[in-house]
């Protein structure tokens, strides 16, 4: 079976579409929400200027979608974290492993919590943000029924991943275990 040439079109502009996305998580994450503007998004991902425009409407385009596909992308991969997790101690171990690696490159987790916290302000793009603390509790009950502590691991591990931004020394895996192993176990 061969591909149409729309086919082509198509993936070449959902390609463009990505990148400008990527490009602007980097915009946000060097010079926060108030850099991003359609130029300096194409400057970024090395597009004509008018790119970012032809894709997305206005800027709050922009930014929703680059926060839907943070949230989207985060929320996979908790729930293929849940997925393997049994509810063991060891399952800690690997959540602990996966927020220091976040903490690691904080670029890109900066811009998130810019964007994250822009729902406050802005409730339609609290749905994106709501998968992401869906997929955080949908981990928590593989260790808890306890709504309460589903609640406080929630918040455990938004207020673990801040922090870690506002430091010199982010925490590391066996300090965010430690604290994981605290509210889970």
């Amino acid at each position: 079976m061969t591909t149409s040439p729309t086919d082509g079109r198509l993936l070449k502009g959902e390609l463009r579409r990505q990148e400008l996305i990527e490009a602007t998580l980097q915009v946000v994450a060097r010079e926060g929400v108030a850099g991003v503007s359609h130029r300096a998004v194409a400057r970024e991902a090395n597009q004509p200027a008018t790119a970012a425009a032809y894709y997305f409407k206005s800027i709050d385009d922009l930014l929703t979608a680059a926060l839907t596909v943070c949230m989207d992308q985060d929320a996979e991969r908790m729930r293929r974290l849940t997925e393997s997790s049994d509810g063991s101690p060891e399952g800690l171990a690997a959540l602990a492993e996966l927020l220091a690696n976040v903490m690691g490159g904080p670029g890109r987790l900066l811009a998130e919590y810019e964007l994250y916290l822009l729902a406050a302000r802005r409730p339609e793009l609290r749905p994106s943000t709501g998968r992401w603390l869906e997929a955080l509790a949908g981990y928590a009950l593989r260790y808890t029924d306890d709504p309460v502590r589903v609640q406080i691991f929630t918040s455990v591990v938004d207020g673990l991943l801040l922090q870690g931004l506002l430091t010199d020394t982010p925490p590391t895996a066996a300090e965010f275990e430690a604290v994981l192993r605290h509210v889970l176990l």
